[in-house]
């Protein structure tokens, strides 16, 4: 069971990192008018997806963090 929880929140962990670089390279395509959206939706997804990144799975993992026993 406690085995299954942390593969569990470690996968979510992953998966928000990946999903951050994936809005970074849309925003960038957007930004390089690659895709036809407006330039302001490449910037916030460039600025969300860094976020997405860096600073999630920070909060993530000390949000889950086991107390110390």
């Amino acid at each position: 069971m406690k085995d299954d929880l942390a593969r569990n929140r470690y996968l979510v962990i992953s998966f928000t990192r990946v999903a951050g670089v994936a809005m970074v390279i849309l925003g960038l395509l957007v930004n390089q008018q690659a895709i036809e959206w407006p330039m302001a939706v490449g910037y916030v997804l460039i600025a969300v997806g860094i976020v997405d990144v860096f600073v999630a799975p920070l909060v993530l993992a000390r949000k889950w963090r086991s107390p110390p026993e």
